[in-house]
């Protein structure tokens, strides 16, 4: 597979950028006309995932229905809409001695695709790659290998149905579930040159370690939203009931919010019988759990409460959980959000312009936020089209990942006969 795939990343970096917007248009188009095939066999991963005992949270990932396939379809488009990032010049000089030197974006080559659950990442990940010129290998959990496995042929489908010479190995769908699979992969450096996990901080970490090729990652979203003294607590209850209940299993989603002292008694009752509503467990500090031990309790939502350990505060649930703490101030809050997060995405809720740039500043996470949700960390959502993953690495790509992040460059070099002396 990784010998097809170095063959056909050759193929794909001829194609123009017309030629590759018409592809993507079609591949849409494919997924649209043929939702009830792609419906039918997600519905065999949904029995299998079942079976293995994952999580409502973890099988809502896992879900395919006509409004998330017509979001695939809609990525594809907006791919395509996208301005090619492959030949574009960065940098250009030219020498003392005449040689003109041009710095050129170009495809990276052969990308694997490592992830877990979610089959809307094989479209995301195969239109991104195809867009920059890229092979593409996509390993998907075992949970939803029919799935990932009917996306892909519908996209290689439309290609080959456009484009008379689209490779037919251009993308690729791991077909095995043996995770040994992934190691002897992972070590065929002389084939594959990228690879991207997107999953749990088990997978990323199992990949990271056994990887021979480069590998861009995060580990987990231990995300944060921090409610300051100053803040419009109407637009902090939003801001935080979305971070955590709007779709609690993907990796932008709040584990952790940190509530001012100052605010507390006014803030932590309203936002405690929200989450209850939603049927939430709350892990909370010493502080917080005596503050709302003593509210009165609802009967028919009551809260789900018990004490946070030191353990809670790193962990990524994925799940209707949440970690509550009263900080004693900005200060505090970034100190927290530093020692504990995972340099994901993390929110401050304030009017107060200074503290919310100290916190801006001082957080040394991937996305920082004032006064909006953790969820809007989405190559989507800023404007990228379809995500290839999230890195929270410091060298190369950082936070969401687009089209730009799957190229690379070389230096070209025009002369007119120049010799080195």
């Amino acid at each position: 597979m990784a010998r097809q795939a170095k063959a056909a990343s050759r193929e794909l970096a001829r194609f123009s950028t017309a030629q590759k917007n018409q592809c993507l248009l079609a591949m849409a188009g494919e997924l649209e006309q043929n939702t009830a095939a792609i419906i039918s066999a997600n519905q065999l991963d949904m029995e299998v995932g079942a079976k293995m005992g994952l999580s409502s949270a973890m099988l809502d990932r896992l879900k395919l229905d006509e409004k998330r396939i017509s979001g695939m379809a809609k990525g594809l488009r907006e791919v395509a809409a996208l301005p090619d990032p492959v030949g574009r010049v960065l940098d250009e000089r030219v020498r003392p001695n005449g040689l003109r030197l041009q710095k050129v974006t170009t495809p990276i080559g052969v990308v694997v695709i490592i992830y877990e659950s979610r089959p809307n990442v094989t479209a995301d990940a195969a239109s991104l790659c195809f867009k920059s010129g890229n092979a593409t290998i996509l390993r998907g959990g075992k949970e939803a290998l029919n799935s990932n496995q009917m996306i892909a042929k519908l996209l290689s489908t439309a290609g080959k149905q456009t484009l008379p010479d689209f490779p037919e190995h251009g993308i690729q769908v791991v077909g095995t579930t043996d995770r040994d699979a992934i190691k002897e992969l992972l070590s065929l450096t002389q084939y594959v040159d990228l690879c991207m996990p997107r999953g749990g901080e088990g997978l990323i970490r199992a990949v990271a370690e056994c990887s021979k090729v480069p590998v861009i990652k995060h580990y987990k979203g231990v995300c944060h939203v921090y409610v300051d003294a100053e803040a419009d607590l109407k637009m902090a209850e939003d801001i935080a009931m979305n971070a955590k209940v709007q779709r609690p299993a993907v990796c932008n989603a709040m584990e952790t919010l940190l509530v001012d002292k100052a605010v507390a008694a006014t803030f932590l009752p309203s936002i405690a019988a929200k989450l209850a509503e939603k049927n939430v467990e709350l892990r909370a500090d010493e502080m917080v759990q005596t503050l709302l031990s003593s509210q009165p309790q609802p009967g028919d939502h009551p809260l789900r409460l018990r004490r946070a350990t030191e353990q809670d505060f790193y962990t990524e649930y994925n799940d209707y959980i949440l970690n509550i703490r009263v900080v004693d101030g900005v200060k505090q809050a970034i100190d927290h959000i530093n020692h504990y997060g995972s340099a994901h995405s993390d929110s401050i809720v304030t009017s107060n312009e200074a503290k919310a740039k100290t916190f801006l500043n001082e957080v040394d996470s991937a996305t920082v936020y004032w006064n909006a949700s953790t969820r809007f960390t989405d190559g989507g959502e800023f404007g990228m089209g379809a995500e290839i993953g999230i890195s929270t690495d410091k060298i190369g790509a950082r936070g969401p990942m687009g089209l730009e992040e799957l190229t690379s460059y070389k230096w070209i070099g025009y002369g007119s006969g120049q010799v080195r002396g």
